[in-house]
């Protein structure tokens, strides 16, 4: 009788064990991926990094970005702001923008490092970017 008991018990327990881990693999099913309830990314992360900000910039006003930030010139005239001498990338036209440089409008610019290379407007400009960035 105690090892018809103990085979029991043990099978009881596998069963449990079994519907645990069950459960466990479908627990995140009920919801939809991207929904609230099973977010891919935080909000914050949405607004930050992949939606384009549009900033009016005036005559003199620069925008630094950070590192990663994308740029693109939408308006008006700009010229490229470079304290360590490697250039803006032009990830349109596959070159580098130096100091002093005017910057085509469309064209799609990436700041590689966090250190002081931005853009400045010669005229009022409409500036697109996507990642951190600071205008003074």
């Amino acid at each position: 009788m105690g090892l018809n008991r103990n085979r029991i018990i043990i099978l009881v327990l596998l069963a449990a064990a079994s519907l645990f881990v069950v459960y466990s693999a479908f627990a995140g099913a009920d919801s939809d991926p991207g929904s609230s309830g099973d977010p891919l990314v935080t909000q914050s992360y949405v607004d930050r990094y992949v939606q384009w900000e549009v900033v009016e910039l005036e005559k003199g006003q620069v925008l630094k970005g950070d590192a990663g930030t994308e740029i693109i010139v939408r308006r008006g005239e700009t010229v490229v702001i470079d304290p360590v001498g490697n250039g803006i990338p032009d990830l349109t036209a596959g070159a580098d923008i130096f100091a002093g440089s005017s910057v085509p409008n469309n064209h799609l610019l990436l700041i590689p490092r966090d250190d002081g290379r931005a853009i400045g407007a010669k005229s009022a400009a409409v500036v697109m970017h996507r990642g951190g960035a600071t205008v003074r």
